[in-house]
């Protein structure tokens, strides 16, 4: 098929690669502007730029998408279909109904749950069991199209925002180019989702969502930081300085009897020792497996202690 490919960050790489792969005609590859970054503000493409010139594609960078210029422009590619992946604008009517199949978004959920920009991580922050990939073809709403297909992909309970990143960009490459040849073929069956999502919608990550709130679950914690792994991060202060979490355990009931926890402050440092650095919550203790202070290296909690001193018994900011 004619395909005008429409994507900005590594997790539409994939699905580009298989696209091309599959033998798919690439007539056009859209992806974001590029953008300043580092000290020297060196302008950095996007991964989507990225990979499409190494492929020998040719790449639009439109400012809007909603210029008409750039459509224009698209409807001189004559594309059968428009695939879209994690691009990052809204995509006008005009758009959505330029080629004759439409515009097929691979979205990384099941919908209806988790409509949204952050699916991803808010699946591993709520403790879903289960995520996946949506095949859909686009309409005027947020990510509320006619669902086409789908494949369901496990929560491991270990699991981080960044390794499902990983498996459901897999994922959603090969159920794409699995699901194309329907469309060709008219033998799509298209499925209307109902107007209210089962979820809240999965609104975009801010840095100030890692701030660690005590008064919290530590299971709720221990959920927040794989989530935020590896963006943002989960964080808190310690001595002044910004303390990341990059991994955690809850401890259990059996392991906490040799500690009082009457009248605990929640925040509270109860133990730093060979066993982690074990914090007071609302209900439970959280176990900090691996942490970075500002200025160091990340590294295992225990190996940390070697060379920094941590006092019991003080309460950690929330």
């Amino acid at each position: 098929m004619r395909v005008v490919f429409m994507g900005t960050p590594d997790f539409s790489v994939g699905t580009l690669k298989a696209l091309v792969k599959e033998g798919h005609q690439i007539v056009g590859v859209v992806s974001q502007p590029d953008k300043p970054k580092g000290r020297g503000k060196n302008l950095q493409p996007t991964p989507v730029k990225e990979a499409a010139l190494e492929m020998g594609l040719t790449v639009y960078q439109p400012k809007k998408v909603r210029d008409p210029e750039f459509f224009k422009l698209l409807e001189s590619l004559k594309p059968e279909v428009i695939v879209v992946v994690a691009f990052g604008q809204i995509i006008p009517e005009s758009i959505l109904n330029l080629a004759p199949y439409g515009c097929i978004n691979v979205h990384a959920s099941l919908l209806p749950k988790y409509r949204g920009a952050a699916p991803i991580q808010w699946a591993v922050i709520d403790g879903e069991e289960k995520s996946g990939v949506t095949i859909m073809k686009m309409d005027a709403g947020l990510d509320t199209g006619d669902m086409i297909s789908k494949v369901e992909v496990r929560i491991e309970e270990d699991e981080t925002g960044g390794t499902l990143f990983d498996k459901l960009s897999e994922a959603g490459a090969k159920l794409l180019v699995e699901t194309l040849p329907s469309l060709a073929a008219q033998t799509a069956v298209y499925e209307k989702q109902p107007e209210e999502s089962p979820t809240a919608y999965a609104g975009m990550i801010q840095k100030s969502m890692g701030d660690m709130d005590w008064n919290r679950p530590a299971i709720e914690l221990e959920r927040l930081v794989r989530g935020l792994n590896p963006w943002p991060s989960a964080y808190t202060k310690l001595n002044g300085k910004t303390l990341k979490i990059w991994k955690a355990s809850v401890i259990t009931k059996e392991k906490t009897e040799e500690i009082n926890e009457t009248d605990l402050c929640a925040g509270t440092i109860l133990r730093a020792d060979e066993k982690g650095i074990w914090i007071q919550t609302k209900d439970g203790i959280l176990n900090i497996l691996e942490l970075q202070l500002e200025g160091k290296k990340r590294m295992e909690t225990q190996a940390f202690l070697r060379g920094y001193s941590v006092e019991t018994g003080r309460v950690l900011p929330f």
